[in-house]
């Protein structure tokens, strides 16, 4: 046995910085709500290519996901984050989201 505590070896520390962690967090959230944009978005296309909408709600679907598009880059950008940094990496899974 080594003698190696945890704390004694860089490599077994836990970064705890306040500014990673947020960071972190954020990055979790948007990729979460980006997934949930997305699945949105294609039903809404489904929808629009069926018919089942009045030319109402077409528009106020269009504005609201407009919208939320431009929040999320808002975000990004706040916190210093590419599109492609949402896209998680699921190994043999392949990628999260779709390559648009």
């Amino acid at each position: 046995m080594g003698g190696d505590t945890v704390g004694q070896s860089p490599r077994n520390r836990l970064d705890l910085d306040p500014d990673t962690v947020e960071k972190d967090l954020v990055k979790l959230v948007l990729t979460v709500v980006e997934l949930l944009r997305q699945l949105m978005e294609r039903q809404a296309l489904r929808r629009f290519d069926t018919g089942d909408l009045t030319e109402d709600q077409e528009e106020r679907i269009g504005l609201t996901l407009m919208l939320l598009d431009d929040r999320m880059a808002e975000l990004r950008e706040r916190y210093g984050l590419r599109p492609e940094d949402l896209n998680l990496d699921l190994g043999p899974l392949g990628p999260l989201l779709p390559r648009e």
